[in-house]
């Protein structure tokens, strides 16, 4: 499968690579930007490090990893990507999300999200998509709520953090037939 972007007006998600993540590199060096994740994205080897990752996901077709352009500020503002790609169950993971400190609270991120969530459900016909978040990221764990997401569950410290702190994980669903009253509703007016 090949998907090369998804845009609208207010945003082009394009495939990362090897070739486009270094516009990422001043964003990575950011402090805290992803403290909630398990992965590092900072010194520059380790952003090469985890793009490779990104890039052999997508060529194993578990993974589909996107470079962030703002097209409002005309910025590159970081990545996300659609993960843990079940084809036959229909369900995929949205998620490994960050946007540099400028871009927060702008509405760049509830833009990113209609167009995977869209393209997941009208496009690739899956039956669910499922976001996977630290139990104290209460900012993300929000922004999921906001556009739709069920809480599911709790999986209790799943996930061992760089820093050796076993995390628990927040499991947020949204279901295919919930996708018509969520885009009427919470994305009204989004194209």
């Amino acid at each position: 499968m090949k998907i090369l972007q998804l845009e609208n007006e207010y945003v082009k998600l394009t495939l990362l690579d090897g070739s486009n993540y270094k516009h990422l590199s001043k964003i990575a060096e950011e402090k805290g930007l992803i403290f909630y994740s398990p992965s590092a994205i900072s010194p520059p080897e380790k952003l090469k490090e985890y793009v490779q990752h990104a890039v052999d996901s997508y060529t194993k077709q578990t993974a589909i990893p996107f470079i962030i352009y703002d097209k409002k500020k005309q910025a590159y503002a970081g990545c996300t990507r659609f993960g843990l790609i079940n084809y036959k169950n229909k369900v995929v993971h949205i998620g490994w999300t960050w946007i540099g400190k400028d871009f927060q609270g702008s509405g760049l991120n509830k833009q990113m999200k209609f167009l995977m969530l869209q393209y997941a459900f009208e496009v690739l016909q899956f039956d669910k998509v499922e976001f996977r978040i630290d139990e104290r990221n209460i900012k993300s764990r929000k922004a999921v709520e906001k556009i739709g997401g069920t809480l599911e569950g709790l999986l209790r410290k799943d996930t061992l953090m760089l820093d050796g702190f076993k995390r628990s994980t927040c499991c947020y669903g949204v279901l295919k037939e919930e996708w018509p009253e969520i885009k009427s509703g919470v994305f009204q007016g989004f194209v």
